[in-house]
């Protein structure tokens, strides 16, 4: 992403046309002030270049590390999805693209949660819900009348 410079210590900051009611400058809400996007390293790390290079390089391998254990985790028990979301904090400290995907996912998220809580759309997948737990209760009644329950400690050797 070019931000127009390659001065260390300086801070991209993307325009926000959904926010309109910003406060002036000086001023802060009762919520946090948004942060521009950009590094959060301290500011003795951003004046030296190559050492603001090795912080890079060293949240970038932390941040796939923690990426890494959680794509291990989505096939084997654990949470996958909030390690990768974590992963993807780490790297959000340092890394623009980062940035702008976690609060794209944030805003997605907050979307979602917010459709779910719709009475309509409530209603159809607690319908939606019965109906599978029904087909899935008479597949499993057809199985057993058809083949029994037989533990496996009790199968005899052919």
């Amino acid at each position: 992403m070019n931000t127009g410079s390659d001065d260390p210590g300086e801070v991209a900051v993307a325009a926000d046309s959904a926010r309109t009611d910003r406060p002036e400058a000086g001023q802060e809400t009762g919520r946090e002030a948004e942060r521009g996007l950009g590094s959060r390293a301290p500011e003795f790390v951003k004046a030296r270049r190559l050492l603001h290079l090795s912080w890079q390089v060293g949240v970038f391998v932390v941040g796939l590390a923690v990426v890494g254990a959680g794509i291990v985790m989505l096939p084997l028990p654990g949470p996958g999805w909030v390690v990768i979301f974590g992963g993807m904090a780490i790297w959000a400290t340092e890394f623009v693209w980062a940035q702008l995907v976690l609060r794209w996912t944030k805003r997605k998220v907050t979307e979602a949660a917010h459709r779910a809580l719709d009475p309509k759309v409530r209603r159809r997948n607690i319908t939606l819900t019965v109906i599978g737990l029904v087909i899935i209760g008479v597949l499993a009644g057809i199985y057993l009348w058809k083949f029994g329950l037989v533990m496996p400690w009790k199968i005899k050797d052919q």
